[in-house]
């Protein structure tokens, strides 16, 4: 299984990117993780809801003007770094 899975989400208001983590004990640390990217305007922890297999996700809200699928790429690049990093300490 993957460490996660990310999307590109439209929503009436604004784009966002939601993180779906396949060990949920590890959402606040990637919350303090994805912190350092000053295109990110908020990120939020919250239950999923419907058939995503994964009982919470992180939903990253951007700021405007910001290209999502250039952001999706670096959050997932940063992410895959992340958790090879983990796997060897």
């Amino acid at each position: 299984m993957l460490p996660f899975r990310s999307e590109i989400r439209n929503s009436p208001n604004q784009q966002t990117i939601k993180i779906f983590l396949s060990d949920e004990s590890s959402g606040a640390k990637i919350k303090r993780h994805l912190e350092h990217f000053n295109e990110i305007e908020m990120i939020e922890i919250s239950e999923s809801i419907g058939q995503n297999r994964v009982p919470e996700n992180i939903t990253v809200f951007l700021k405007d003007d910001v290209d999502i699928n250039k952001m999706k790429q670096s959050i997932d690049s940063s992410l895959w770094w992340y958790f090879e990093e983990d796997m060897v300490d």
